[in-house]
């Protein structure tokens, strides 16, 4: 069993192609040996790369001018990361004529809810390179935007999301926004709607504990593939022009459970290494339901239900979701304000 037999198994032998979850550059280099075919970044990971290798980064941007604002030098920084990972994955988006090949950049996320600024920004991202998916929040202002890029030939890719709600609703607009830019005789960008897996398991648990529900483990390790799986169906059978993209993934079960989906799977390199171990199965997961029972006792969670019916939230209510503040609050904390106040040493 060679070092990357799985993974590239994985591309090659199913529709399910994957995207590396890192902006660290030797990182990147070890995935798109394994056969990566895009990168996720976000605030959080753009801030991980550059504290460990300062001098790299601060090499290749150059000294930034004087007087700008934090939010111009948070995105300065970021840019110099996401602009290294968009050269490295050109090859593979010509070879592919955009098919693949794409590379995230973030709007500022302390601006979730303000459409305009994160319009200018998304148009601004945008023209960094060809192959750049700008990364925008799942909130009822980041769909109103997603519309407009979709109108306007941008390829984005609908982040903080992480239930059956929201990816229809991601869909149901970038269809709306194909639409215009066909009319227009524009060539559209693509969309890419996320859904953060572990992200949704993590917050379940809690909510479980705290309720003292009685949920197992092993039911709450379930509950994210069962939603993922609920839109792959809703996705399929609509007919939707975005494409799933899974990420946050907690261990090989995620990976296995949707194996063979027409989707993208956004892997960190723990969970590339966990993959490459001897042994991993080749089996196809997606048409594997989630037992009734394990359905019907997650159930008794409001917020499973909210998450797993199509209608179980409207977007008005996605910026308020205690998972989408919960993840903001990571990206705001954690990353964009470490971008801000990054100085090489």
């Amino acid at each position: 069993m060679t070092d990357a037999s799985y993974l590239q198994w994985l591309g090659q032998a199913t529709p399910t192609s994957w995207w590396h979850d890192s902006a660290d550059p030797d990182e990147l280099s070890r995935g798109l040996t394994h056969g990566a075919v895009g990168v996720t970044t976000n605030p959080f990971l753009s801030n991980l790369a550059l504290r460990a290798h300062p001098a790299r980064w601060a090499h290749e941007l150059g000294p930034l001018p004087d007087g700008l604002t934090a939010e111009a030098r948070a995105e300065a920084w970021m840019r110099v990361v996401v602009e290294h990972a968009a050269n490295r994955l050109m090859p593979i988006y010509e070879s592919t004529a955009g098919r693949q090949g794409y590379v995230c950049a973030q709007v500022n996320p302390v601006q979730a809810g303000d459409r305009e600024s994160m319009l200018v920004m998304a148009r601004r991202l945008a023209a960094w390179s060809p192959n750049i998916a700008v990364k925008l929040p799942a909130t009822a202002a980041g769909l109103d935007v997603l519309e407009e890029c979709a109108a306007e030939g941008i390829t984005v890719t609908l982040t903080v999301s992480f239930i059956v709600p929201q990816v229809v609703a991601i869909a149901e607009r970038y269809r709306r926004g194909l639409a215009r830019v066909r009319a227009a005789g524009k060539l559209p960008g693509r969309c890419f709607a996320v859904m953060m897996i572990g992200r949704l398991d993590d917050y379940l648990r809690d909510i479980a504990l705290d309720r003292q529900a009685g949920i197992s483990e092993a039911d709450i390790r379930q509950a994210g593939l069962a939603t993922v799986k609920r839109a792959y169906a809703i996705y399929k059978e609509r007919g939707y022009e975005a494409t799933l993209l899974i990420a946050a993934l907690r261990g090989n079960h995620h990976m296995l459970g949707l194996a063979g989906a027409d989707l993208v799977m956004s892997i960190h390199p723990s969970i590339q290494a966990t993959l490459l171990q001897p042994g991993v199965p080749r089996e196809l997961g997606i048409d594997v339901p989630v037992a009734p029972d394990v359905i019907e006792r997650l159930r008794s969670l409001p917020e499973f239900v909210r998450a797993y019916e199509p209608d179980g939230m409207q977007p008005a209510e996605f910026l308020a979701f205690g998972l989408t503040q919960r993840t903001l609050t990571q990206f705001v904390e954690s990353g964009w304000k470490l971008l801000e106040s990054f100085r090489p040493v």
